[in-house]
């Protein structure tokens, strides 16, 4: 038996009210909100996020494979799923490779993990573009998704097997976006209707047959695609129960590109029950249908973050912060040199910590260095140190300034020094929170950011962020202890 052995997902910290777009930009907008990635997150690190959560509670074998799909890629003339798999750990053995250009493709490396092979980690991240005031601008959201799949024998149980599946393809021109440009252009809705409704009829019957079933057997659909319109014609063309058809988050989170049908496939599992039946739908250049059943293990499946506890605990973001993370409203820089550009033999010298946070532990008084030291704090020993992975290690604040005068994308740079938990202190950047959430005591754990890109090269590093309740606010030591 073949399916999905674990599953996670990452939404960006903020949420844009759509309603506030017109005053700023003259037009667009519309109502509820979209989510919308930091100035210093990109598709590679909403992508790490992702499958952090998606490994944290599998004990299973390593994944062979490494799937990263966006149509938004850091960089075009180089491998991005590398980055991924270093910041994961994952074993040189493992191949990493990207299915990026298109929403499809997202699809498309999820199907070829289920055709075979071993335990495989599809990955999906996109930060979307618009223009201002656009409908790509409003309809958008960023966020990463994550599934491992593999067969029973993987080490972990399957909590959703493969059913079913079909596939239609044809050529014609809907959405696009030339190397180099901003924007996305998009041919007339209803030509694009008239492609994909048929399509999406076709391959839903195919993979109804191919799985030995009936329209009326299948518990939930969820439909994914680029294009809304021909989401909404082919739903009624279906004749589907409203009670059937999934959330498509498109009023909470927006439309993530390719991220879009693995977040929503990660939403229903996380809300299903055993035995039941899941349909995914995806229009995008041609249409997919993957069938799946839920399996008795997906009711003891607990997320690390849950897609809609994420969804609940969105913060607000003005629509000029926004537009000044987006590189779309310029603004004055800060008065100090731009960095320069990483080096490319120093990064490969330290990858373990600069990727995966690895500090040293020295064997003999057990002293945590970050970053990692040959010579021991505490007795002075040479070279007897091991490895201490970081980076799922949380920690409490115990000071904090506001620098306002450091180069940033975003001034100012909140900046703290944390202590870890069973050891190590590091001076670090703070993320995902306003100055006034911070302070000593507050409870932060790691998280994969960019630094600042220059000369074209991202630098990655990991920040910190508080800590958050459910209902979003702040953990505290004292908060964390009392409850």
């Amino acid at each position: 038996m073949r399916g999905i052995l674990a599953l996670g997902a990452h939404l960006p910290h903020r949420r844009l009210d759509r309603s506030t777009i017109a005053a700023v930009a003259g037009g667009g907008g519309g109502k509820g909100t979209r989510s919308v990635a930091g100035f210093d997150e990109d598709a590679t690190t909403l992508a790490v996020e992702a499958a952090r959560a998606t490994l944290r509670g599998h004990r299973g074998p390593a994944p062979t494979a490494l799937w990263f799909s966006t149509t938004t890629p850091t960089y075009a003339d180089k491998t991005n799923a590398t980055a991924i798999h270093a910041a994961l750990r994952l074993p040189g053995s493992c191949a990493a490779a990207d299915f990026a250009g298109a929403a499809r493709s997202s699809v498309a490396a999820l199907r070829a993990a289920l055709a075979g092979g071993g335990p495989t980690l599809v990955v999906a991240g996109d930060v979307r573009p618009g223009l201002p005031g656009s409908p790509d601008e409003a309809a958008a959201g960023d966020g990463g998704a994550a599934l491992l799949v593999g067969d029973a024998a993987d080490g972990a149980p399957v909590l959703a097997e493969l059913i079913g599946a079909a596939a239609r393809t044809e050529e014609f021109l809907d959405r696009w976006r030339a190397p180099g440009d901003a924007r996305t252009r998009q041919w007339e809705e209803r030509f694009g209707e008239t492609r994909y409704v048929p399509l999406g009829l076709a391959a839903v019957t195919a993979a109804l047959d191919d799985a030995g079933l009936a329209a009326a057997d299948v518990d939930r659909v969820i439909v994914a695609s680029p294009h809304a319109r021909a989401a909404r014609s082919t739903v009624r063309r279906l004749g589907l129960a409203a009670d059937v058809v999934a959330d498509d988050l498109s009023t909470t989170v927006g439309n993530p590109g390719a991220t879009q049908p693995l977040l929503l496939l990660v939403a229903a599992l996380e809300a299903a029950a055993p035995g039941e039946v899941i349909a995914l739908l995806s229009l995008a250049d041609g249409a997919d249908v993957l069938l799946f059943r839920a399996t008795a293990a997906v009711a003891d499946h607990q997320s690390a973050r849950p897609v809609a506890e994420q969804v609940a605990a969105g913060r607000d973001v003005a629509y000029p912060t926004y537009l000044r993370w987006r590189g779309l409203l310029p603004t004055e820089p800060p008065r100090r040199p731009e960095p320069a550009r990483p080096s490319a033999s120093a990064a490969a010298r330290t990858a373990d910590w600069k990727f995966g946070i690895v500090a040293s532990e020295d064997r003999t008084s057990g002293s945590v260095h970050m970053p990692p030291a040959r010579v021991a704090m505490g007795g002075g020993a040479i070279d007897d140190m091991e490895a201490r992975p970081m980076a799922e290690v949380a920690g409490t604040v115990v000071t904090s300034t506001i620098d306002r005068l450091a180069y940033s994308p975003s001034p100012p740079i909140v900046f703290a020094g944390v202590d870890f938990d069973g050891g190590g202190r590091l001076p670090i950047e703070l993320t995902d929170c306003d100055a006034d959430e911070v302070a000593i005591g507050t409870r932060v754990e790691m998280t994969f950011r960019r630094l600042f890109t220059a000369d074209g090269i991202a630098n990655y590093f990991w920040k910190a962020r508080p800590q958050r309740a459910a209902d979003g606010s702040v953990t505290t030591a004292a908060s964390a202890a009392a409850g």
